[in-house]
């Protein structure tokens, strides 16, 4: 579907007013917001700017081409340039498309990253071990930093549960569909006749909140310290300083078991908001019509997202029913391929519902 070229009119008119106020010397205050939507418009005007260029160049290729008096050659060179703007103006049409589709707020925040193992005993702990490190990579290979906030060793090793906070740009728009459950198939070392076992581990990505999003009064909260128990080693100790905080109204209970008590309260509350702050946009969402819903996007923390299976050395994502045979590759953190078809999923499920409201 084009762009109305009333909508683009109104951007690009709005565009150049702020580029004049912006050079009218005002003050800090206002010269950050126009900046910031500035910043924001700019990616989306030169898309515009390039459009009616190109629409204008298919424009005179067609006049020539409609003109009798239009030389043999000049035409048969019209004629083969007409496909390749016509084509190019899709593709234009199609990323401006993209850039004007809702934005989800929480798309630039940090994202605390929860992975839980499931059925599988030991094999589901080595199982959440190896998606952590397959997050650790992927983190890394995005500039992201990712700093431990509470971790439950596996008695065979990897996690039973571990709690990680992601920061960098635009963390929560790449990790926020890989919120659901990850099952493997594989040959587990002990299994001496080399039968396939299938465990699963849970994953789940919230935005950070901050204490402006959620008003989190004392009177609900209940906040016990205690003495830390567990296998030992560097994430759990023996003194009295582990926290559990309660959130009385929906049940929630945050544990947070590190060597200092005031920091693991405070641990304790920033996973607590974003928990809260998950379920209010969960809630939101699930009060939407079906029709302005993706399955990409509905984060069901109980719903089969992806199989990894090891002796054929595949991964499938059952959401967008792609399957890719470079599971090592993935295991090592290479994520941009299925990441990347989720999102270009999810757009185009929107981009669909857009053109259906027009």
């Amino acid at each position: 579907m084009s762009i109305p070229q009333d909508r683009m009119d109104q951007l690009l008119k709005r565009f150049s007013m702020m580029e004049t106020q912006m050079a009218s010397n005002p003050d800090s205050e206002t010269y950050v917001k126009l900046a910031s939507e500035y910043s924001e418009l700019e990616p989306v005007v030169a898309k515009i700017r390039d459009l009616l260029a190109a629409r204008s160049e298919a424009e005179g290729l067609q006049a020539m081409l409609d003109d009798r008096a239009t030389d043999k050659d000049m035409r048969e060179l019209a004629e083969a340039e007409l496909p390749d703007i016509e084509e190019r103006i899709e593709e234009l049409e199609k990323d401006i498309q993209v850039l004007l589709l809702p934005k989800d707020v929480a798309d630039e925040r940090n994202a605390i990253l929860e992975i839980r193992a499931g059925t599988g005993g030991s094999e589901a702990a080595l199982f959440g071990g190896d998606l952590f490190r397959m997050y650790e990579r992927y983190a890394a290979a995005n500039g992201w930093r990712v700093e431990l906030i509470s971790a439950s060793d596996g008695e065979a090793g990897g996690y039973k549960e571990v709690i990680a906070m992601v920061s960098g740009k635009g963390v929560f728009a790449k990790l926020k569909f890989e919120s659901g459950v990850h099952r493997v198939q594989r040959v587990p070392d002990t299994e001496a006749s080399g039968r396939i076992h299938t465990s699963a581990a849970t994953v789940a990505v919230l935005p950070e909140a901050e204490e402006i999003d959620i008003d989190i009064r004392p009177d609900d909260i209940r906040i016990d310290t205690m003495r830390a128990s567990g296998s030992g080693g560097q994430h759990v100790n023996t003194t009295d300083s582990a926290v559990r905080i309660t959130h009385i109204p929906s049940g929630i209970v945050v544990v947070q078991a590190e060597k200092s008590q005031h920091q693991n309260r405070a641990r304790a509350m920033q996973v607590l908001r974003s928990r809260l702050f998950d379920m209010q946009r969960q809630k939101a969402d699930s009060e939407r019509s079906e029709a302005r819903r993706s399955q990409v996007g509905s984060g069901d923390r109980s719903e089969r997202i992806r199989t990894y299976n090891f002796p054929q050395g595949r991964v499938t994502d059952h959401r967008i029913n792609l399957t890719l045979y470079k599971l090592d590759r993935i295991m090592e953190g290479d994520l941009d391929e299925l990441i990347g078809a989720l999102i270009s999923d999810y757009q185009t499920a929107l981009l669909a519902q857009m053109n259906e409201s027009f």
